[in-house]
């Protein structure tokens, strides 16, 4: 990865390792804390041991003159791909990154060859319900979780069968 010189520069991704399970911790608590009166508890993804998900699952990250300011984690399946959590450290948000990190994921699904990405995202988070629909996701479904609805979403990938 080239060396990040300014913050107005492009951020650079890279695959996570053990040494970025704290300070993911630290960006999604972040991200995601003023989801907390909204929802009336801590998200799910505040509760991820993410030491665990940096061994278990692909993580990426997004780092700008050594700070990581985004991160995307994935678990590939059988058949498809799912996006775990894809979030940005609130100083960053609203420059793309989101949208490049799931650009990011798409890329990662074609080349594993799988045709589908799936997510979910809590019912009251409209603001990511529209990026995910304006992004070509479709939602499928919605399950009940702790006095909220977990609205499911899957967009279908084109994945070349040859490789």
């Amino acid at each position: 990865m080239d060396p990040i010189s300014s913050s107005d520069a492009q951020p650079g991704l890279r695959r996570a390792d053990d040494h970025d399970a704290e300070p993911i911790r630290d960006l999604v608590a972040a991200a995601y804390r003023h989801y907390i009166p909204l929802i009336g508890r801590e998200p799910m993804t505040m509760l991820t041991d993410y030491a665990m998900a940096v061994r278990e699952h692909e993580v990426w990250v997004l780092e700008a003159d050594g700070t990581i300011v985004g991160v995307l984690e994935l678990a590939p399946r059988d058949n498809h791909l799912w996006l775990e959590n894809v979030a940005v450290t609130p100083g960053w948000q609203g420059r793309g990154f989101g949208r490049r990190l799931l650009a990011h994921a798409e890329d990662e699904a074609r080349r594993a060859h799988l045709p589908e990405i799936r997510l979910l995202t809590n019912e009251r988070w409209v603001e990511d319900i529209a990026l995910y629909t304006r992004l070509g996701y479709l939602e499928t479904h919605r399950v009940p979780h702790l006095g909220t609805d977990l609205v499911h979403f899957t967009k279908l990938l084109e994945v070349d069968p040859e490789g």
